[in-house]
């Protein structure tokens, strides 16, 4: 009986090892075929394109590589014919053009528009003090005009990137014109030591010479030798000075030189304010005070020009956003620019805050201010 069970699951066990081998079989038979999607053509004139990985870079004969890689400060290449005011601006910017000219010189090199090339670009505007956001920004709008307009010549491929440089300067704004109402007045504000009293002085010479009447506020009253030095700028300029003496309260000097400019009939009157230290919060609060007082007087927000040393680099972004809180800026006056390789932190400025400079320092002399041109400014660093 037991026998006869067995025989019973034996056609069982037969079915299931059947079953396996048929499972086994199909797992080794390649799958049917699955029916691709159709592939969908642009439309004509919209063929998609990657961007071309390597662009031959055409050289004129007598490009002389080791020359512009030297860049020597007694440049040739300034045109016969050129103003005055453009190659001093071109000397000025010598060290930042320096910097500036790394990737091209590397590229002329190798006789190619390259990946590396737009990387090397990007960081030399980073090393210019141009900040890393506008860098990018700057990079990847010269490569759409590169691209789109077929650059292939490195004159072409300099001037696409100060024209870049040229519009986003220009998209910070421009310095407004001097208003109606008089007397229109005008504070000058900074850190110790980047120059406010001489901007004051240059920017006062400027008024003048276009025929303004202009008074001088020495309201830098924390230091003797403050009060000496614009006494003696205005004298050089031909205009006067009200003053206090030292220690005295710098916004009763802004009242006196208020009510002095309303009696004379003055058009301009610029204060030479304190070098405030950006992170002393009771010095800001007195730069407040003063400027409520001249509202006070004139009835009317004053103008506030920020002096930044073209030297500090990205320690002028934080001082622009700093005094930015304390009082509303209207412009930059940038100094120092004759030899300094940190040109481009006027990008920064403008990118972070949306402030144009109005102003940019060439020199000691009084006409060694020059109104800023972004044009003018963006070429010189190319």
């Amino acid at each position: 009986m037991a026998k006869g069970k067995k025989r019973l699951k034996e056609p069982k066990k037969r079915k299931r090892a059947e079953s396996a081998e048929q499972a086994e079989i199909e797992a080794e038979s390649p799958p049917e075929s699955i029916e691709e999607p159709p592939v969908v053509e642009p439309p004509p004139g919209m063929e998609l394109q990657a961007p071309p990985e390597e662009i031959p870079l055409e050289i004129d004969e007598d490009y002389d590589v080791e020359a512009e890689s030297e860049l020597e400060e007694e440049e040739a290449d300034l045109e016969e014919g050129e103003g005055e005011d453009k190659k001093k601006l071109r000397k000025g910017m010598f060290r930042s053009r320096r910097v500036l000219s790394r990737p091209f010189v590397r590229a002329a090199t190798r006789k190619a528009i390259d990946p590396e090339f737009w990387h090397e670009a990007e960081e030399a505007l980073i090393a210019a003090d141009a900040g890393v956001t506008c860098a990018s920004a700057i990079v990847e709008g010269a490569r759409d005009r590169i691209l789109s307009q077929g650059i292939r010549d490195m004159d072409g491929l300099k001037e696409a990137f100060a024209d870049e440089v040229a519009e986003t300067l220009r998209s910070f704004g421009a310095p407004g014109e001097l208003p109606e109402d008089r007397p229109h007045v005008i504070f000058i504000v900074g850190v110790n030591g980047v120059g406010k009293t001489t901007t004051t002085a240059k920017i006062g010479y400027q008024y003048k010479q276009l025929g303004y009447k202009v008074l001088f506020a020495a309201a830098d009253t924390f230091r003797a030798a403050g009060i000496e030095q614009m006494e003696m700028w205005a004298h050089r300029v031909g205009a006067p000075v009200v003053r206090h003496k030292t220690g005295g309260d710098p916004a009763a000097v802004v009242f006196d030189a208020l009510e002095s400019a309303k009696a004379r009939g003055i058009d301009v009157v610029l204060v030479d304010t304190a070098g405030r230290l950006h992170t002393k919060k009771n010095l800001m609060d007195e730069l407040n005070k003063m400027c409520r007082v001249a509202e006070r007087q004139v009835e009317r927000p004053p103008e506030a020009v920020l002096v930044i040393d073209a030297t500090t680099g990205q320690n002028g972004v934080s001082q622009a956003r700093v005094f930015g809180e304390a009082l509303d800026i209207s412009s930059i006056a940038l100094t120092k620019m004759d030899g300094s390789a940190k040109g481009g932190v006027v990008l920064a400025i403008g990118a972070e805050l949306s402030i144009p400079v109005a102003y940019v320092g060439m020199g000691e002399g009084l006409a060694d201010l020059r109104p800023f041109d972004p044009e003018a400014y963006a070429h010189a660093l190319f």
